[in-house]
């Protein structure tokens, strides 16, 4: 014989009330988050993905970093080749006006002045390193300190930088190598400084002998120049490849981070909406809860 009792449909109505609250809190935690769920396991066979799908991003993301630190390092590299082919430019046309006009004002100067240009920036460092000394980045790569230190001194003993370059990771199965030496961009200029060195103290006018050192140094700027620009112009186009690598990766991420917000982030829209849904369905189940537990059998057996 079937029992009559309310217990068994008031432990239903629990079960269904706390199955509502269950939802309602999981709903209110995406709200609070953002996120779809607490954890990785939570998202079921999305997980693997979406762990992938950061390894993917945090790679690009580096790959940026990288460029963006290359990219500082080349800007150094052009300002400070920059200064050189100034200084030596200029110095090149005091020469050539002093051969032309036989007259030498003030040109014993303008040579100190650019050879020291010309060593601060062969010297110069980054981040407390020398920027031009390969992998000799304690030491300055040039060492001559003055205009007659360079006297009887060849290129080899003058320029204490190896031929170690900087190489980076720039993208997937691509190294850039980016390093710039001493001796690369400052040999072929080295040389027309030893000869104006060996031209002695020049008056004004000079003499016969030192108007020919003027003139064959010149030549010298101009070989040296060559060379610089060389270096410079290749120097450049790491900087454009560095660029276009920089923008490559950081598209990549934007694209990787969209996959990764379909598959964390919660819709906010339709959040609220099942917010609202499941609290007017618990208010429901609440007021069942209540009718159901006023009913009893004595009621109706008076």
């Amino acid at each position: 014989m079937s029992r009559v009792a309310t217990i068994p449909l008031q432990r239903s109505m629990s079960v269904a009330i706390q199955h509502a609250q269950q939802l309602l809190a999981t709903t209110q935690q995406q709200l609070a988050t953002g996120k779809k769920a607490p954890d990785y396991a939570a998202l079921g066979t999305e997980a693997v993905r979406t762990l992938s799908t950061h390894s993917l991003m945090a790679q690009q993301d580096a790959y940026v970093a990288v460029a963006t630190r290359v990219a500082t390092t080349l800007s150094l590299n052009d300002a400070h080749m920059a200064t050189i082919d100034t200084a030596a430019s200029s110095l090149k046309q005091e020469l050539m006006t002093a051969v032309g006009t036989g007259r030498a004002a003030g040109l014993a100067d303008s040579i100190t002045a650019a050879f020291g240009q010309f060593r601060a920036a062969l010297n110069a460092s980054d981040g407390g390193g020398s920027l031009f000394g390969g992998s000799q980045t304690d030491t300055p790569p040039f060492l001559p300190e003055t205009l007659a230190g360079t006297i009887g001194v060849p290129a080899s003993a003058a320029f204490a930088n190896d031929g170690v370059k900087a190489t980076v990771r720039a993208a997937d199965g691509l190294d850039v190598e980016y390093g710039v030496t001493a001796s690369d961009i400052g040999s072929g200029l080295y040389a027309a400084f030893q000869t104006l060195a060996g031209a002695g103290a020049i008056g004004d006018p000079p003499t016969a002998a030192q108007l020919g050192i003027l003139a064959t140094a010149a030549g010298q700027i101009d070989t040296g120049l060559e060379s610089l620009r060389t270096v410079n112009a290749e120097n450049g186009r790491k900087q454009a490849q560095t660029e276009t690598l920089s923008v490559r990766a950081e598209d990549r991420s934007t694209l990787l981070q969209g996959i990764i917000q379909d598959n964390e982030d919660a819709d906010l829209g339709q959040v609220a909406i099942d917010l609202a849904q499941q609290k007017t369905m618990l208010q429901a189940s609440y007021s069942v809860f209540a009718q159901l537990s006023g009913l009893s059998l004595s009621s109706y057996l008076r």
